[in-house]
């Protein structure tokens, strides 16, 4: 299973989520341990100016951006709207 972290921006943006997405996200951070590439998280490897970086779905409005600190390890990095969180 991996190791997964929290930045202090994702911290703080999680915490403005509204309940449902709370609950869920918690749900989804147990897939991502297990499998980051699970399908029901539709994880997709970003390009451009966030290369490097990967997000995966909480709802089809939410999505949560992180990156891979080790083939072991998981830095979330942000989570937002889709229409925000890629800026």
């Amino acid at each position: 299973m991996l190791v997964v972290f929290s930045s202090d921006r994702f911290l703080k943006t999680a915490a403005k989520l509204p309940a449902n997405q709370q609950e869920k996200l918690a749900d989804l951070l147990e897939t991502l341990r297990k499998n980051p590439f699970d399908p029901q998280l539709h994880t997709k490897h970003l390009t451009g100016k966030l290369s490097g970086l990967y997000s995966f779905r909480i709802t089809r409005d939410w999505r949560v951006i992180f990156r891979f600190l080790s083939p072991q390890e998981i830095l979330l990095v942000n989570v937002d709207h889709r229409k925000d969180v890629y800026r």
